[in-house]
């Protein structure tokens, strides 16, 4: 049975016993109860390598029989399943056995189609998740499967092959074009563009012959939208030949589903209906269309902008209608943009027209955006503050207004300009009822004055006919400074607070700047969205630069506002809906930051909340930018205190370690690498000699091999590693062959190769060399063989870095002995092929990486007598070497890499890793090996001097030999340092 011991279970038999006990245990992850949960779900993990799994899996959702709900928690479980291990990583081994990738794609398009809905739903992701990987290469059929079942006429079977196809063909919508990406539409459109204009045509004349039949209709309708949709991702990249010859069969007909009436399409309830969700796809298409195919699309301009112009007039304010009066705004707008088309827009009855018919409506608070802001105001932050309002009245009304000011800016300033007196007036004459005028003007005014916007500057181009200081002076300081009615318009109080932010590097910086005492008196707002915008615009106003790249807000302006600032951020956690506010904590981090010195008398007080905000996020951490800047503003505390008193890190100690280590000991997977960061940094401040005893108490834990499965905890992991190895080395030595097995399992890997160099060049660097005789040729061993196994740029950098810092610390006799131990002669093939070969050196990247390799190399080159003896083995290895050091010198960095290693560079993209947050604040300071050494050109000057000293008439002779340009250059070390050859 499926109990069987783990360990001995590979083959899962398919038979009806297994798939009872299978259920048993998809049943117990539905338990809220987390301990009967919880070994569910881990058991069920635990045997999914196993031969058969998958399919048994499907072979449950086969069965007639049986519990809705287990099914479709079987759906999700194998989807999930897919999801982690249909896609191989590099060096991953793969978890599924051949057999049963094929078995999966033999069974799975049929019995997607048969089952009910939420089942379909789940079974049709992971046929897209399988077909990111395989199709079309490895799955060549699953196009012609799924055409072939057009023809059933069972529409739950089509609409089940159309969102199948759907979510396959989504992503050419979003790619980048490559010959790969083309190739494969290439061969969709070949298979699936015909049968799909087929589909589409028939399911019209269905919907003709069905008009009465309500139910009928919304199947049909349903359909329809999905075939709009699939047209869109088919015709994104590029116009496709076959369906430039189609206009004809879709345009009118899309037409037509824009301009029909059936009043068995409408519904009741405030969701959008079939009928709503096809007419926002068709304005998606045609948008696209009349955006990216305008000569094509020429014919059939006038009548859908007159269509699209009408059913904006017919469509109410309803909550169900946005999305499609989104999409048909933004078709006007893109219509708007096109230079072809300002003929359509150019009289100035017309502009009026949109602006008030359109644009004022569009933009006015309705009711149900009031709620919005206060009962959901996350919801509203989102697409107010983070732009994710892409679908929203609002954003297609702005985006109208940019269109049309591209080629009309002065009348529609003019124009709006009346509008926006008239808003202002309104409000001024009865505030209490007309609020959401001024809400509505200022709205307006945001999009008149836009241009193009950055998230780090906000606003960086402005409508110079809009004065936005005078507005700001006029309009919204004084909304913005008067708090006595801050309760009584919270949606004044946001868009005034949204006003300073959005434009803060257009206003004077001194208006800017006189904000921060309203803002943070804005903090103490009982209303979510007030002082979530309050704490978004001080983050942004504390990073601001003045023209000099300084800080605009010293340190000095700010502490006397500390005290209010960080009292009221702090109480902010404990208004209703914020307790975990990612705004406010990154406020909290940057008034830390902008603060320095000035907040170390406050921490005292403020430790303590923040250590209980971590232990309450290490309960269920569903935050992950709150956690960050979170473990920022602890990392920024200790870092801050102990820059002038690096004793005070074991105050932090104290406080964190026993929160630190309920999270290792609970495995909070969110927040292990954040923990060994901060970790690390506390235990650098230690002074060498000395790892205290609560760290090392964890030293072998570290070393645990499941650790060092998950990506986001190698890079943390090894900065701890090597903190202990350079903070306690004498403590750490009994672990060296745990370390060397980590090596072992780093440098096997092409993705995480470098950082078991840095934990090798570690121990070289602190390590008593004679603690490591035993194991080092072992060690170049492995090193040698990755080298043969797979050779990689990145791998041979980092190799010669290793062999330099052997080198400086052993001597070059050291690596020679070790190289040709392990096969007499390899030392000059190393030197052939790795160091003097297609200078390679060129390619070593970093300043201390590079200063490394030049120290290291003119050690190797001056203090090694089998270089520099006449008699010497390697003798004739000395002028290449020289050669090769120069051009470090002087030659430009070679940053080129073969074609077939295109996969990310870690040293070029700094802090980048799989699902690992770098805490900027706790960054590692760069240990530098060689930091005694000024300027390397001078040490290889003196040392050649030095060496020259003992064997006179031997040097001076061999540097005639050097080319032209490269002997030029030796002679300017000389001369610079003084010194010259005997």
């Amino acid at each position: 049975s499926l109990l069987q011991e783990r360990q001995t279970l590979t083959i899962m038999e398919v038979n009806p016993a297994n798939i009872q006990q299978l259920a048993v245990y998809l049943q117990q992850t539905l338990s809220p109860q987390a301990e009967v949960r919880k070994p569910a779900e881990e058991f069920l993990q635990s045997v999914e390598c196993n031969l058969n799994y998958p399919v048994l899996l499907l072979s449950l959702l086969n069965q007639e029989a049986g519990d809705a709900n287990i099914k479709v928690a079987g759906a999700i479980t194998f989807k999930n399943y897919i999801k982690r291990n249909w896609a191989v990583a590099e060096d991953a081994p793969d978890k599924i056995h051949a057999a049963d990738r094929n078995q999966v794609k033999t069974l799975i398009v049929d019995l997607m189609l048969k089952s009910p809905g939420p089942v379909q739903k789940q079974l049709s992701q992971a046929i897209a998740i399988i077909g990111q990987q395989d199709f079309p290469a490895k799955w060549e059929s699953l196009v012609p499967d799924l055409v072939n079942r057009f023809n059933t006429g069972d529409f739950h079977i089509i609409n089940g092959v159309l969102q199948t196809a759907l979510s396959i063909f989504e992503k050419y919508s979003i790619e980048f074009k490559s010959q790969k990406l083309w190739e494969e539409i290439k061969f969709v459109l070949d298979n699936f563009a015909k049968p799909l204009t087929d589909l589409f045509i028939q399911t019209i004349t269905l919907a003709g012959q069905h008009a009465n039949n309500k139910d009928a209709l919304k199947v049909i309708f349903g359909s329809l939208a999905i075939i709009a949709k699939i047209f869109y991702c088919l015709n994104y990249q590029d116009l496709p030949e076959y369906f430039e010859d189609q206009m004809a069969a879709w345009m009118p007909r899309f037409h037509d589903l824009l301009t029909m009436s059936n009043p068995l399409l409408e519904t009741d309830d405030d969701e959008p209906g079939v009928l709503e969700e096809l007419r926002s796809q068709i304005c998606d298409n045609i948008g696209l269309y009349a955006h990216k195919y305008e000569e094509e699309f020429q014919p059939y301009m006038q009548q859908f902008v007159t269509a699209v112009w009408n059913l904006l007039l017919a469509t109410g304010p309803n909550t169900k209608y946005d999305l499609l009066v989104s999409n048909a705004i933004q078709f006007l707008a893109s219509v708007a943009d096109r230079p072809h088309y300002k003929s359509l827009f150019e009289d100035p009855a017309v502009l009026g027209s949109i602006c008030e018919k359109v644009i004022v409506p569009n933009m006015e608070m309705r009711e149900c955006d009031v709620e919005l802001f206060e009962d959901n105001a996350e919801e509203f932050i989102r697409r107010d503050l983070e732009g994710s309002d892409v679908d929203t009245r609002r954003r297609a009304a702005c985006d109208l207004v940019k269109g049309l000011s591209r080629h009309f800016e002065e009348k529609i300033t003019g124009i709006f300009g009346m509008y926006v007196k008239t808003m202002l007036d309104s409000f001024n004459s009865n505030p209490a009822t007309n609020w959401k005028s001024k809400d509505a003007a200022m709205y307006l005014v945001t999009s008149l004055a836009t241009r193009a916007k950055t998230a780090k500057h906000g606003i960086t181009q402005t409508n110079q006919l809009v004065n936005l200081s005078e507005f700001c002076s006029s309009h919204v300081a004084p909304e913005l400074n008067n708090l006595a009615n801050a309760a009584q318009f919270p949606i004044l109080k946001a868009d005034c607070v949204k006003y300073i932010m959005t434009f803060r590097s257009q206003l004077p910086p001194d208006t800017v700047k006189a904000s921060l005492p309203s803002l943070v008196h804005l903090l103490k707002s009982p209303s979510v969205v007030v002082h979530t915008y309050a704490a978004a615009a001080i983050d942004k106003i504390l990073i601001m630069k003045d023209t000099e790249g300084k800080a605009l807000v010293k340190s000095a302006e700010l502490a006397p506002l500390a005290e209010d600032l960080l009292k009221n951020l702090f109480s902010a956690f404990d208004l209703p809906g914020s307790s975990e506010n990612e705004y406010v904590m990154k406020a909290v981090m940057r008034s830390f930051s902008g603060l320095q010195e000035a907040v170390v008398p406050y921490l005292a007080h403020l430790l303590p909340p923040l250590t209980n905000k971590l232990t309450q996020a290490a309960k269920n951490p569903t935050r992950p930018h709150y956690n960050h800047y979170l473990f920022e503003s602890l990392s920024l505390a200790i870092r801050i205190v102990c820059k002038s008193n690096p004793g005070a890190v074991q105050n932090f100690e104290q406080v964190l370690f026993p929160v630190f280590e309920e999270i290792l000991k609970t495995d909070v997977q969110e927040f292990v690498p954040y923990v060994f960061q901060i970790m690390s940094l506390m235990l650098e401040l230690h002074s060498t000699g000395s790892v205290p005893q609560p760290y090392m108490a964890l030293f072998s834990f570290l070393l645990v091999p499941l650790l060092w499965e998950r990506p986001a905890n190698i890079h943390p992991l090894v900065r701890l590693l090597q903190a202990f190895i350079s903070r306690g080395p004498g403590q750490v030595i009994e672990q060296i062959s745990g370390l060397l097995g980590v090596f072992q399992k780093l440098i096997a890997s092409k993705s995480n190769d470098h950082e078991g160099f840095y934990l090798l060049q570690s121990m070289i660097e602190h390590m008593p060399p004679e603690a490591l005789t035993t194991y080092m040729k072992q060690v170049f061993i492995v090193l040698f063989q990755r080298l043969t196994s797979s050779k990689t740029t990145k791998y041979v950098k980092s190799l010669l870095v290793f062999f330099f810092v052997f080198t400086i610390k052993n001597g070059g006799s050291s690596l020679i002995q070790m190289v040709d131990g392990i096969q007499p002669g390899m030392f000059g093939m190393v030197c052939d092929s790795l160091i003097v070969k297609d200078g390679t050196v060129q390619k070593i990247s970093g300043t201390t990486e590079k200063k490394i390799s030049a120290v290291g190399l003119t050690k190797l080159l001056t203090e090694t007598s089998d270089i520099v003896s006449t008699s010497g083995k390697y003798s004739t290895q000395f002028l290449p070497l020289l050669t090769t050091l120069i051009a470090l010198f002087e030659l430009p960095e070679d940053s080129t890499i073969p074609d077939d290693e295109h996969f990310i560079e870690i040293e070029d993209t700094p802090g980048y890793q799989t699902a690992y947050s770098q805490l900027i604040f706790a960054g590692k300071p760069d240990s530098d090996p060689v930091a005694g050494v000024g300027d390397p050109k001078q040490l290889l000057a003196s040392s050649l001097a030095k060496l020259s000293s003992t064997q006179p008439g031997r040097l001076a002779p061999m540097m005639s030999q050097l080319q032209e340009q490269p002997k030029q250059f030796l002679q300017a070390y000389l001369t610079q340092a003084g010194v010259q050859l005997h």
